[in-house]
């Protein structure tokens, strides 16, 4: 059976809501059911998705639950819970988070990745446009489209990421590891505090302190995990 196929039996019992991408060969839906209402996320990828299968029995309040990753003939579906909310990058063109909104969106965002870490997995695209905040203030980390397994040696043989949200290493001059979404992370999180890129301005005192050592271009001088950063916050 192919992806079309699937989808067309899907289709049988769920509506197309929302197309919500298509590029690259990914095409990713929101269906609601005909009858029972309920929607979820139908992603159809060209390829393995090894870290949706990882999570399949995972359940964390700052991940998506996944509810099944169905392997076919032309690559893989994903059928994903969808979260209600709005993106991250939405809020921030209509407000600044309160302090208590920022540090509520971090520490969330740290639990996800010490998570998706604590599997074997780097995420490589921690930015606003894949942070749904839901309506009681939850931070919930998706797309997993780019993350990878983390291998002991080696560098990344594509540069893939967002620019400005990138570490250096995804340009492919070294190994991509829990680091570097922590680097993506301490963006973020200058961006949650001033609205600017780190490199335009840095937020002041201890947050700054706390972004610079993220931000840091040696993997080595950052913090060397998720967890040790949320301690820190």
């Amino acid at each position: 059976m192919t992806r079309s196929d699937y989808i067309d039996s899907v289709l049988k019992t769920y509506g197309i809501l929302t197309i919500l991408s298509q590029k690259n060969g990914v095409t990713i839906l929101r269906l609601r059911h005909k009858t029972l209402k309920r929607e979820l996320v139908l992603h159809s990828i060209p390829e393995e998705c090894i870290a949706y299968e990882a999570l399949v029995p995972i359940r964390c309040d700052n991940l998506p639950e996944i509810y099944d990753v169905i392997g076919l003939e032309d690559g893989t579906v994903v059928l994903e819970e969808y979260v209600e909310g709005q993106t991250l990058a939405d809020l921030l063109t209509e407000e600044k988070p309160s302090p208590k909104a920022v540090r509520t969106i971090m520490q969330g965002l740290c639990h996800a990745l010490d998570v998706l870490h604590g599997l074997g997995f780097v995420h490589r695209d921690v930015k606003p446009e894949n942070v749904i905040i839901k309506k009681d203030g939850t931070a919930v980390l998706i797309d997993f489209g780019i993350t990878r397994k983390i291998l002991p040696e080696g560098k990344d043989t594509r540069v893939m990421g967002t620019v400005g949200y990138a570490a250096p290493e995804q340009l492919g001059l070294a190994q991509s590891d829990v680091r570097t979404d922590l680097y993506a992370l301490g963006v973020l999180y200058n961006v949650l505090l001033t609205g600017c890129h780190p490199s335009r301005r840095i937020a002041s005192g201890r947050a700054g302190r706390i972004i610079r050592k993220c931000t840091s271009v040696n993997p080595d001088d950052r913090y060397a995990s998720a967890r040790k950063l949320s301690e820190i916050l």
